[in-house]
Protein backbone atom coordinates (compact mmCIF):
# COMPACT_ATOMS: atom_id res chain seq x y z
CA UNK A 1 0.00 0.00 0.00
CA UNK A 2 2.74 2.33 0.79
CA UNK A 3 4.38 1.46 -2.71
CA UNK A 4 1.01 2.51 -4.09
CA UNK A 5 0.82 6.21 -1.73
CA UNK A 6 4.25 6.80 -2.93
CA UNK A 7 3.56 6.28 -6.83
CA UNK A 8 0.95 8.42 -6.56
CA UNK A 9 1.66 11.18 -4.60
CA UNK A 10 1.81 14.82 -5.52
CA UNK A 11 5.46 15.48 -4.73
CA UNK A 12 6.14 12.62 -7.23
CA UNK A 13 4.25 13.68 -10.31
CA UNK A 14 2.96 17.22 -9.70
CA UNK A 15 5.20 20.82 -10.89
CA UNK A 16 3.70 24.13 -10.91
CA UNK A 17 3.86 25.36 -14.66
CA UNK A 18 4.05 21.85 -16.66
CA UNK A 19 0.56 22.08 -17.33
CA UNK A 20 -2.42 20.93 -16.66
CA UNK A 21 -3.28 18.27 -13.51
CA UNK A 22 -4.32 15.88 -15.45
CA UNK A 23 -1.96 15.90 -18.52
CA UNK A 24 0.48 15.47 -15.49
CA UNK A 25 -0.73 12.45 -14.27
CA UNK A 26 -1.71 10.67 -17.19
CA UNK A 27 2.60 11.63 -18.67
CA UNK A 28 3.63 9.78 -14.90
CA UNK A 29 1.17 6.81 -15.19
CA UNK A 30 2.48 6.68 -18.73
CA UNK A 31 5.41 6.68 -17.87
CA UNK A 32 5.37 4.20 -15.16
CA UNK A 33 4.23 1.63 -17.58
CA UNK A 34 6.51 1.97 -19.96
CA UNK A 35 9.60 1.53 -16.98
CA UNK A 36 7.72 -1.69 -15.78
CA UNK A 37 6.69 0.13 -12.37
CA UNK A 38 3.75 -0.48 -13.30
CA UNK A 39 3.88 -4.37 -14.71
CA UNK A 40 1.36 -5.74 -17.34
CA UNK A 41 -2.03 -6.70 -15.50
CA UNK A 42 -1.55 -4.55 -12.73
CA UNK A 43 -4.77 -3.13 -11.36
CA UNK A 44 -4.93 0.68 -10.58
CA UNK A 45 -6.72 1.72 -7.90
CA UNK A 46 -10.62 2.68 -7.97
CA UNK A 47 -10.68 6.11 -9.19
CA UNK A 48 -12.17 7.86 -6.08
CA UNK A 49 -8.56 6.04 -3.91
CA UNK A 50 -6.59 7.25 -6.74
CA UNK A 51 -8.01 10.81 -6.29
CA UNK A 52 -7.15 10.37 -2.40
CA UNK A 53 -3.65 9.39 -3.24
CA UNK A 54 -2.85 11.96 -5.44
CA UNK A 55 -4.56 14.55 -4.06
CA UNK A 56 -6.52 15.12 -6.81
CA UNK A 57 -10.35 15.28 -8.00
CA UNK A 58 -11.89 12.60 -9.84
CA UNK A 59 -12.82 14.64 -12.60
CA UNK A 60 -9.28 14.70 -12.98
CA UNK A 61 -8.16 10.99 -12.22
CA UNK A 62 -11.24 10.28 -14.96
CA UNK A 63 -9.69 12.55 -17.84
CA UNK A 64 -5.92 10.74 -17.41
CA UNK A 65 -6.80 7.45 -17.03
CA UNK A 66 -9.26 7.83 -19.86
CA UNK A 67 -6.80 9.13 -22.42
CA UNK A 68 -4.51 6.16 -21.38
CA UNK A 69 -7.51 3.56 -22.02
CA UNK A 70 -7.57 5.91 -25.55
CA UNK A 71 -3.78 5.02 -25.87
CA UNK A 72 -4.76 1.17 -25.58
CA UNK A 73 -2.04 1.10 -22.44
CA UNK A 74 -4.69 0.59 -19.61
CA UNK A 75 -7.84 -1.43 -20.32
CA UNK A 76 -11.43 -1.13 -18.52
CA UNK A 77 -12.69 -4.61 -17.23
CA UNK A 78 -16.72 -4.12 -16.47
CA UNK A 79 -17.39 -5.19 -13.23
CA UNK A 80 -13.43 -5.50 -12.07
CA UNK A 81 -11.69 -2.19 -12.63
CA UNK A 82 -8.74 -0.81 -14.92
CA UNK A 83 -5.86 -3.08 -15.51
CA UNK A 84 -2.46 -2.36 -17.42
CA UNK A 85 -2.62 -3.92 -20.68
CA UNK A 86 -0.52 -6.94 -22.01
CA UNK A 87 2.78 -4.74 -24.38
CA UNK A 88 1.52 -5.35 -27.88
CA UNK A 89 4.17 -7.34 -30.07
CA UNK A 90 6.76 -5.98 -31.29
CA UNK A 91 7.46 -5.26 -34.93
CA UNK A 92 10.94 -6.89 -36.46
CA UNK A 93 12.14 -4.14 -39.40
CA UNK A 94 14.76 -5.25 -41.37
CA UNK A 95 17.49 -2.82 -42.04
CA UNK A 96 19.04 -4.70 -44.58
CA UNK A 97 15.82 -3.66 -46.96
CA UNK A 98 14.90 -0.54 -48.05
CA UNK A 99 10.63 -0.62 -48.12
CA UNK A 100 8.53 2.24 -46.96
CA UNK A 101 6.50 2.51 -44.27
CA UNK A 102 3.58 1.51 -45.88
CA UNK A 103 5.17 -1.04 -48.01
CA UNK A 104 6.25 -2.54 -44.70
CA UNK A 105 2.96 -2.49 -42.77
CA UNK A 106 0.77 -3.65 -45.45
CA UNK A 107 3.18 -6.56 -45.74
CA UNK A 108 2.53 -7.30 -42.38
CA UNK A 109 -1.49 -6.87 -42.36
CA UNK A 110 -2.03 -3.92 -41.15
CA UNK A 111 -3.66 -0.64 -42.33
CA UNK A 112 -1.02 1.98 -42.62
CA UNK A 113 -1.96 6.10 -42.36
CA UNK A 114 -0.86 8.92 -42.50
CA UNK A 115 -1.36 12.51 -41.00
CA UNK A 116 0.23 15.15 -42.15
CA UNK A 117 1.91 17.89 -39.82
CA UNK A 118 3.96 19.92 -41.96
CA UNK A 119 4.51 20.14 -45.28
CA UNK A 120 6.32 23.00 -48.04
CA UNK A 121 9.24 24.35 -49.92
CA UNK A 122 11.85 25.31 -47.51
CA UNK A 123 15.51 26.56 -47.28
CA UNK A 124 17.44 23.51 -46.59
CA UNK A 125 19.20 23.46 -43.19
CA UNK A 126 22.20 22.09 -42.46
CA UNK A 127 22.04 18.71 -41.80
CA UNK A 128 19.75 18.41 -44.92
CA UNK A 129 22.28 20.57 -46.90
CA UNK A 130 25.33 17.52 -46.04
CA UNK A 131 23.00 14.72 -46.66
CA UNK A 132 21.73 16.02 -50.03
CA UNK A 133 24.57 17.73 -51.54
CA UNK A 134 23.03 21.46 -51.48
CA UNK A 135 23.88 24.83 -50.91
CA UNK A 136 21.91 27.43 -49.08
CA UNK A 137 20.52 28.76 -52.25
CA UNK A 138 18.30 25.60 -52.77
CA UNK A 139 15.58 24.54 -52.08
CA UNK A 140 14.42 21.19 -50.53
CA UNK A 141 10.92 19.49 -50.41
CA UNK A 142 9.82 18.85 -46.58
CA UNK A 143 6.79 17.06 -45.15
CA UNK A 144 6.36 16.61 -41.70
CA UNK A 145 4.20 13.29 -40.92
CA UNK A 146 2.73 11.42 -38.32
CA UNK A 147 2.72 7.47 -39.07
CA UNK A 148 0.40 5.24 -37.50
CA UNK A 149 -0.99 1.38 -38.03
CA UNK A 150 -3.99 0.17 -37.02
CA UNK A 151 -4.51 3.47 -35.28
CA UNK A 152 -1.74 3.27 -33.05
CA UNK A 153 0.81 6.14 -33.45
CA UNK A 154 3.86 4.43 -34.48
CA UNK A 155 6.89 6.98 -35.86
CA UNK A 156 7.00 10.77 -36.93
CA UNK A 157 9.26 11.11 -40.23
CA UNK A 158 10.22 14.82 -41.44
CA UNK A 159 11.59 13.70 -44.98
CA UNK A 160 13.63 16.18 -47.44
CA UNK A 161 13.54 15.56 -50.89
CA UNK A 162 15.74 18.24 -53.43
CA UNK A 163 12.84 20.23 -55.34
CA UNK A 164 13.81 19.43 -58.79
CA UNK A 165 12.90 15.50 -57.40
CA UNK A 166 9.59 16.75 -55.30
CA UNK A 167 8.90 20.33 -57.11
CA UNK A 168 4.84 19.56 -55.35
CA UNK A 169 5.08 18.11 -52.02
CA UNK A 170 1.66 18.54 -51.65
CA UNK A 171 1.18 15.04 -54.01
CA UNK A 172 2.56 12.93 -51.22
CA UNK A 173 -0.43 12.07 -49.07
CA UNK A 174 0.33 8.26 -48.28
CA UNK A 175 3.57 6.52 -49.25
CA UNK A 176 6.35 9.09 -50.57
CA UNK A 177 8.05 5.88 -52.43
CA UNK A 178 4.76 5.18 -54.82
CA UNK A 179 5.11 8.96 -55.42
CA UNK A 180 9.28 8.98 -56.54
CA UNK A 181 8.36 5.90 -58.46
CA UNK A 182 5.70 7.32 -60.52
CA UNK A 183 8.46 9.83 -61.46
CA UNK A 184 11.15 7.05 -61.73
CA UNK A 185 13.09 8.66 -59.31
CA UNK A 186 13.24 6.38 -56.13
CA UNK A 187 16.06 5.59 -54.30
CA UNK A 188 17.75 1.96 -55.13
CA UNK A 189 20.07 2.06 -51.89
CA UNK A 190 20.32 4.05 -48.44
CA UNK A 191 22.51 4.34 -45.42
CA UNK A 192 20.74 4.57 -42.35
CA UNK A 193 21.97 6.01 -38.89
CA UNK A 194 20.40 4.97 -35.44
CA UNK A 195 20.28 6.64 -32.05
CA UNK A 196 18.49 6.39 -29.35
CA UNK A 197 16.93 9.41 -28.07
CA UNK A 198 14.60 10.95 -24.79
CA UNK A 199 11.13 12.59 -26.38
CA UNK A 200 10.71 16.47 -26.47
CA UNK A 201 7.30 17.35 -25.03
CA UNK A 202 5.58 18.23 -28.61
CA UNK A 203 6.83 14.70 -30.01
CA UNK A 204 5.78 12.37 -26.73
CA UNK A 205 2.16 14.31 -26.86
CA UNK A 206 1.88 13.14 -31.36
CA UNK A 207 2.80 9.55 -30.32
CA UNK A 208 0.89 9.22 -26.98
CA UNK A 209 3.84 8.64 -24.85
CA UNK A 210 5.28 10.23 -21.61
CA UNK A 211 7.56 13.09 -22.30
CA UNK A 212 11.18 11.82 -21.93
CA UNK A 213 10.24 8.04 -22.96
CA UNK A 214 13.10 6.69 -25.29
CA UNK A 215 12.61 6.20 -28.84
CA UNK A 216 14.86 5.21 -31.52
CA UNK A 217 15.76 8.17 -34.06
CA UNK A 218 16.49 7.11 -37.84
CA UNK A 219 18.86 9.18 -40.04
CA UNK A 220 18.37 7.81 -43.46
CA UNK A 221 19.76 9.05 -46.48
CA UNK A 222 18.67 7.78 -50.21
CA UNK A 223 20.18 7.08 -53.22
CA UNK A 224 19.51 6.81 -56.70
CA UNK A 225 21.43 4.35 -58.80
CA UNK A 226 23.93 7.11 -60.02
CA UNK A 227 24.79 8.01 -56.85
CA UNK A 228 22.67 10.86 -56.31
CA UNK A 229 21.16 11.06 -52.94
CA UNK A 230 17.80 12.57 -52.76
CA UNK A 231 16.22 11.87 -49.71
CA UNK A 232 16.56 12.54 -46.26
CA UNK A 233 14.65 11.29 -43.52
CA UNK A 234 14.48 11.51 -39.87
CA UNK A 235 12.20 8.94 -38.33
CA UNK A 236 11.34 8.57 -34.26
CA UNK A 237 10.28 5.14 -33.71
CA UNK A 238 8.72 4.16 -30.94
CA UNK A 239 10.84 1.66 -29.16
CA UNK A 240 8.09 -0.76 -27.97
CA UNK A 241 6.52 -1.62 -30.73
CA UNK A 242 9.66 -1.44 -33.04
CA UNK A 243 13.30 -4.11 -33.21
CA UNK A 244 15.45 -3.07 -35.88
CA UNK A 245 16.80 -6.31 -37.35
CA UNK A 246 20.21 -6.80 -38.88
CA UNK A 247 21.23 -9.63 -40.73
CA UNK A 248 25.53 -9.91 -40.57
CA UNK A 249 27.45 -12.07 -42.69
CA UNK A 250 31.37 -13.12 -42.56
CA UNK A 251 33.40 -11.54 -44.88
CA UNK A 252 35.55 -14.13 -46.47
CA UNK A 253 38.30 -12.13 -46.68
CA UNK A 254 38.77 -11.95 -42.77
Amino acid sequence: MNDLVNLYAPSVWFRLGRGPRYEQLYRHIAGAISTGDLSPETQLPPERELAEMAEVSRVTVRKAVSQLVDDGVLEQRRGAGTFVRKPRLKLEHSLSTLVSFTEYMRQRGKNPTSRIINRGIFTPTPDEQIALGLSTADRVARIERLRSADGVAMAIEWSSLPHDILPDPNLVEMSLYDVLRAKSCAPSRAVQRITAINLPPLEAKLLNLAEGAAVLRIDRTGYLPTGRPIEFTRGLYRSDIYDFIADLRLDPNT
